[in-house]
């Protein structure tokens, strides 16, 4: 075997199937655009999926590349050698092209010519063959024709040697391994087997046949070949290591937390196993924000998993020593030296991702001292209760919010006495998986039945004419109930009608759907709503308001004209709001997500701040400029690289077809559109921004209003001003001037009530100072107050502290038919052993109820007043117990 760098191996790679007439197809972004119903690209034939189905791929029928992938079901197992969230994938591609005797020649070649593997330790393994399909002769006769021992070639079963999906493209498999020099370990030792002495290299796929929906098999008219080697294993494994840790992928940011932590690699197994999740985590990291979907961390989604992997990261880096400069240090590493070289959108995007990694680090690190404090208030609130019981929806609001481990929440509500519903928090922790898995852009979409319409014939479909006209006439074909095809509608009945030609816009890329009517000879539609159905038909959803419709009958296609200039108000309006938060914010914003109807927008965008109001002020006076320029707006039809040439903005991961439409609006603004616009920026009137906040970490929302929208809007702050003044007896202009007035009198009154509050406790407490006693050398003041929140008590605890000097105090009340205690201790009793938290455990429980807190101040809450006696005698024994 021969040793190589990790860019020899890629490079290498490449090259080798270059040489033999392949196209270097180059890798695609990370983050799935969601056709795969996965959220990242996991497998180096995903993105190529839509071509091995027998799609005509642009570049050819031979096809290389080395693909990332992210793969984080098995998350749980990395820290051990082989485990990594990122990972690469060296593929090469046969679509229709050569099949098994070219595909195994070309795999014996690389094995032996390029790698310095011998003859004698490679393996492979073929189909053996089930009542479904024959044993897969001709690959073993190609496998030992190529160049492997006869004797090395394996026949295994369907789960070990067979690839296909539900149905469609699939057939038999054949991979390689490596033979160790170690003897068998039985009589059954072979390829699969997990004693190690075989090491599997790579994986050749042969999509042979067709699986139907009833299980048969018939071959498949267009045969390719899907071939699969992991980078980072087989760079191990060259440079003889099974540790991927140990690869120049790994090696000089292992090195790194070495020097920086003090701790050796492999000297400890818990700080090793720390070491790799840190060094993978990081790495999976960067490689997400620097990917070209530039993804940010978030509590949805892909975002999701980013933020876990970060936040998993400190933890264990935590343990090791390192602070937020040294994580980044480590990035930095992965982007100016191990991949410098092989992935430039990390270079190009490197202060991006350095930005946002020490925006999440900060944000944990600052969301654990909060997280505490919420924990706190937590507990309290579940002991002033009654309960016992942290609930799983609390728990993992603490997990969720302030990255708090299951495991920490429980250990912390057991130093209280207090348990978790850890089955709640797992049930939170499921419902949030699935958030995650069907997070999508929020784009309007309607789930319509699909095997209503399958039965169609296939030339229904519909045309969409509406980008310069309002109607139209057509004929309807088809007419739907909710659960099957009809010919007729009468009056209030509800239905879908596909007509071939249409003015009427279906909701796509966050534009709602067009409303208006459908009239015929004989009656009249109210179309509430349109949307995209399967096999490019558009569906009219709505209620016929008078008269009947039929199939076949000439209707009138009349869009609402007032409904649809709004909607185009304000998608015309998010075009210039986006490049006005460009100009305001920088390039890093980028939009997340639309919606447009026609009484508002709505624009989700990247930034990992909250915007000020001067920022909002300004974003909202470039909108209104430009529409006070009244700019035209023009739309041109050309190739997606085309528009990308011309700078259009495109939103990621939406499926565009060979050509799209750009939309321009002046010099100002160019985008990839395929919605519905006004014809100049001055027929937009007016913009109003009526909200900004955060939706998810690193993405804010803007909610805007337009037109006489606008208008009304500042028409109702004006009759509400009214009100208002009328209510505070002053004018519009006196409002601000009266409620300052009306605020410096109610502080003045909230200070007289605490004052108030203050000397009624005091005066209810009396004078207790002959109730102070002397326990081994400690005082003791513990004593009741009739109906003091709790509050007033630890105003009265540390007035009675600062009188007793040194000391206990133990106070109790009961209030509203509930009990609050609270206990304090003085430095100098603490140093004898007094501990307030453990007394409060040591006597809550007599007056019904639990708590706990801190050396120097504890509470906690009960619900049986009749033990307040027995509680506050109790206090002295716990103390007693206490003092050393």
């Amino acid at each position: 075997m021969k040793q190589f760098t990790s860019n020899e191996l890629r490079n290498g790679w490449l090259n080798f199937y270059k040489e033999r007439g392949h196209v270097d197809v180059g890798a695609v972004s990370l983050v799935s655009d969601g056709s795969t119903g996965v959220m990242f690209n996991v497998a180096g034939m995903q993105p190529l999926m839509p071509y091995l189905l027998g799609k005509k791929h642009p570049l050819g029928t031979r096809l290389c590349n080395v693909q990332g992938c992210v793969r984080t079901n098995d998350i749980d197992s990395v820290g051990d050698t082989s485990h990594v969230t990122f990972f690469e994938m060296m593929g090469s591609w046969s679509l229709g092209d050569y099949f098994k005797e070219e595909r195994t020649k070309w795999s014996f070649e690389l094995l032996t010519q390029v790698y310095g593997f011998d003859r004698d330790h490679l393996a492979a393994t073929v189909f053996a063959g089930d009542e479904n399909a024959p044993r897969d002769e001709e690959g073993a006769q190609c496998r030992i024709a190529s160049g492997f021992k006869k004797e090395n070639v394996y026949y295994l079963p369907a789960e070990d040697n067979w690839w296909g999906l539900e149905y469609g493209p699939c057939g038999p498999d054949s991979e390689m391994f490596y033979i160790a020099d170690v003897p068998d370990c039985g009589p059954n030792c072979g390829p699969g087997c997990s004693c190690g002495k075989y090491t599997e290299l790579g994986n050749d796929v042969f999509m042979q046949y067709e699986k139907h929906k009833d299980g048969h098999l018939t071959p498949l008219k267009q045969k390719n070949v899907d071939t699969g080697w992991g980078l980072e294993r087989n760079l191990a494994f060259l440079n003889g290591t099974k540790d991927v840790y140990k690869t120049d992928l790994f090696a000089p940011v292992i090195a790194y937390i070495e020097q920086v932590s003090g701790s050796k690699y492999e000297a400890d197994e818990a700080l090793t196993r720390s070491m790799r999740i840190v060094a993978d985590h990081i790495r999976t990291g960067v490689m997400l924000i620097g990917d070209e979907a530039r993804l940010t961390p978030s509590n949805v989604g892909a975002g999701y998993v980013l933020r876990r992997l970060i936040r998993r990261a400190v933890r264990h880096g935590r343990s090791l020593g390192l602070k937020k400069e040294d994580l980044l240090k480590i990035a930095t590493i992965y982007i100016d030296e191990i991949y410098h070289d092989s992935y430039k959108n990390l270079v190009e995007n490197r202060e991006f991702v350095l930005k946002e990694l020490d925006k999440e680090i900060v944000r944990f690190e600052s969301t654990l001292e909060n997280g505490m404090k919420e924990f706190k208030k937590i507990l309290d609130e579940t002991v002033k209760s009654g309960k016992q019981t942290i609930s799983g929806k609390d728990a993992f609001y603490l997990y969720d919010t302030f990255g708090f481990p299951i495991e920490l929440t429980v250990e912390m509500a057991k130093e209280e006495n207090v348990e978790v519903d850890e089955a709640g928090f797992e049930q939170a922790m499921e419902e949030q998986k699935q958030k995650a898995r069907g997070n999508q852009n929020f784009s309007a979409k309607l789930t319509v039945d699909n095997d209503l319409f399958k039965e169609l014939d296939a030339s229904v479909t519909s045309t969409f004419v509406g980008y310069d006209a309002l109607t139209t006439e057509s004929e309807i074909k088809v007419i739907a109930t909710e659960d099957k095809l009809v010919d007729t509608l009468t009056e209030g009945q509800e239905g879908t009608v596909i007509v071939p030609k249409t003015t009427f816009y279906a909701t796509m890329g966050g534009q709602k759907g067009d409303k208006g009517q459908i009239k015929t000879e004989k009656g009249v539609f109210a179309v509430t709503d349109t949307v995209k159905l399967p096999g490019g038909r558009i569906g009219h959803i709505g209620s016929v308001v008078s008269g009947s419709i039929a199939t076949g009958e000439k209707a009138s296609m009349e869009v609402d004209a007032v409904s649809h200039a709004n909607t185009c108000r304000n998608h015309s309006a998010t075009h210039l709001l986006q490049a006005a938060l460009q100009e305001v914010l920088g390039d890093q914003v980028h939009q997340q997500g639309s919606y447009q109807d026609s009484e508002r927008t709505r624009f989700d965008f990247s930034y990992g701040q909250a915007m000020t109001k001067e920022e909002l002020a300004k974003v909202e006076q470039i909108v209104n400029e430009k529409i006070a320029e009244d700019l035209q707006v023009t739309t041109q039809i050309m190739s997606v690289e085309e528009a990308k040439k011309t700078g259009a903005m495109a939103l990621f991961g939406e499926k565009y077809g060979d050509e799209v439409r750009v939309v321009s609006m002046g010099d100002f603004s160019k985008e990839l559109c395929g919605g519905t616009h006004v014809a100049h920026t001055g027929d937009i009137r007016a913009f109003k921004i009526l909200a900004e906040s955060g939706v998810a970490a690193g993405v804010r929302r803007i909610e805007a209003i337009t037109g006489d929208h606008v208008i009304a809007y500042y028409a109702q702050l004006d009759k509400e001003l009214a009100e208002i003044a009328a209510l505070l007896k002053t004018n519009p202009a006196g409002v601000t001037e009266k409620i300052e007035h009306l605020q410096k009198q109610v502080k003045e009154l909230q200070s007289e009530n605490e004052s108030l509050k203050s000397k009624a406790a005091k005066e209810a407490l009396g004078d207790v100072m002959d109730q102070v006693k002397d326990v081994s050398g400690v005082k003791l003041l513990a004593t009741s107050v009739e109906n003091v929140d709790m509050n007033g008590l630890r105003d009265l605890g540390d007035q009675l502290k600062e009188k007793i000097g040194d000391g206990v105090v133990v106070l109790a009340s009961a209030k509203d038919g509930k009990v609050n205690l609270i206990a304090m201790a003085t430095d100098a009793a603490m140093q004898k052993g007094a501990h307030a938290g453990n007394l409060i455990k040591g006597i809550a429980a007599l007056v019904g109820g639990g708590g706990g807190g801190r050396p120097n101040m504890a509470q906690a809450g009960g619900k049986n007043p009749d033990g307040i006696g027995a509680a506050i005698a109790e206090a002295e024994k716990v103390l007693a117990g206490q003092i050393k």
